[in-house]
Formats: C-alpha cells, sequence, structure tokens
C-alpha cells in the first residue's frame, strides 16, 4: 500500500508567485507532498486563482469578519487543521500571528523572509539594505516562532547589491532566489531532512550553528 503524501496548507495574502515555486515543485516530483489547502484571508488574493488553475482547494478566512487577532487566529488554527498538514507554508500572509497560533503549529510551519535573518526583520527589506550601504541582500527561510520575523533561519540565498539598484530592482533579484530556496527546504522538510527542536535547527541530523547558504551547498 502506497504512503501518503505529507499534506502542505499554504496561506497566502497575495499574488502567490512563492505559491506558484511550490506548486510547481510538487508537480514534478521535488517536493514530496501534496498541497491540500491554499487559504488567503483576502478574497481577492491572485493566489487563490494559481491553486485554482492547479486544481488545489482553496478557502477564504476574512480576518476583518472578526473582532480581535486572536478570535481570528483561533479560527484559521481551525481551519488548517481540517486539512491535518504536516507542513504550514507561510507565502506572502501578511498577517502577525498571535503566540498561541503559532505554539500550535511550531516545528512545521515556515515562512520565507526578504532580507538576510536577522538583519532587517519587518518591512522595506530593499529600502533599508540600500539606505545602509549594504553591498549584500538576499532572503531566508526560516521556522516561524512567536518572535516576529525571529524564527531560526534554516537557508539563505545572498543576492550582491549593483550600483544604481532601486529598491524595486532588488526586490525583483531577491524573489528570484526565493522561488529556489523555499521549494528546496519545504522538500527538506517533507523528507525528514531538517526539524526544529529545543536546541535549534537540525539538518541531516546536526545542529545548525548558523544558516545555510545557498552557494555553499548540493541539494
Amino acid at each position: 500500500m502506497t504512503e501518503p503524501l505529507p499534506s502542505i496548507v499554504v496561506l497566502i495574502s497575495g499574488g502567490g508567485s512563492n505559491l506558484q515555486a511550490i506548486i510547481d515543485a510538487t508537480q514534478v516530483g521535488r517536493i514530496r507532498g501534496k498541497i491540500t489547502a491554499v487559504i488567503s484571508n483576502k478574497a481577492d488574493a491572485y493566489g487563490l486563482e494559481r491553486a485554482n488553475k492547479a486544481n488545489i482547494p482553496t478557502r477564504i478566512l476574512d480576518h476583518r469578519e472578526y473582532q480581535d487577532r486572536e478570535s481570528f487566529d483561533a479560527a484559521l488554527g481551525d481551519l488548517i487543521e481540517e486539512f491535518q498538514p504536516s507542513l504550514i507554508i507561510l507565502a506572502g500572509f501578511m498577517r502577525i500571528l498571535t503566540e498561541d497560533f503559532v505554539r500550535r503549529f511550531e516545528g512545521r510551519m515556515l515562512n520565507i523572509h526578504p532580507s538576510l535573518l536577522p538583519k532587517y526583520r519587518g518591512l522595506h527589506t530593499h529600502k533599508r539594505a540600500l539606505e545602509a550601504g549594504d553591498d549584500i541582500h538576499g532572503a531566508s527561510v526560516h521556522f516561524v516562532t512567536p518572535e516576529l520575523d525571529g524564527g531560526p533561519a534554516i537557508l539563505q540565498a545572498e543576492v550582491p547589491i549593483i550600483e544604481g539598484d532601486t529598491p524595486e530592482s532588488l526586490a525583483s533579484r531577491v524573489l528570484e532566489q526565493e522561488h529556489v530556496i523555499y521549494p528546496l527546504v519545504a522538500s527538506w522538510f517533507t523528507d525528514g531532512r531538517v526539524r526544529l527542536d529545543e536546541s535549534g535547527v537540525v539538518f541531516d541530523d546536526k545542529l545548525l550553528q548558523q544558516p545555510l547558504k545557498l552557494d555553499q551547498i548540493s541539494e
């Protein structure tokens, strides 16, 4: 009897380009998993169209219909649980999550952030990197913990900042790398190669002292 593929739930709020990268990777078998639901807090999120084209079930849960963050997160958590996910992927889900929600799914929830964490948590990362005069920028895939963008990073891709860069041009090159590293980490998770324990990130049974770098690894 064939073992069922791990269930993956993806949370979005917008265009869903990272969702598309995850969809593509599951379709060709690079990720050993099945996206069982795409959930959005916005009904007009284009990522829902991407999911529909791939015949993935979608759900909309509008945060504006809830009186506070706690009640929305509780309802969202219950909705996610319906799909019994092994992995939850935040792909441009523009909500600050409550501690209770994060604890509920801690260790099986990933996020991608457009900076080399711990630098530039929060918003406007490309603008901040340019204003700081950085030579290198990039993106990080990390486990989600209650601290905003503070969960331990697993894999990072570095992107050189070049003369004449704008926040938009830099964002475009960083996004290309996001589409590489996010499916890769998702595949590691569903293959059991990466996990979060009380000591930190464990990859291939070794505790990471610092995030892996894309240019230093082979898949």
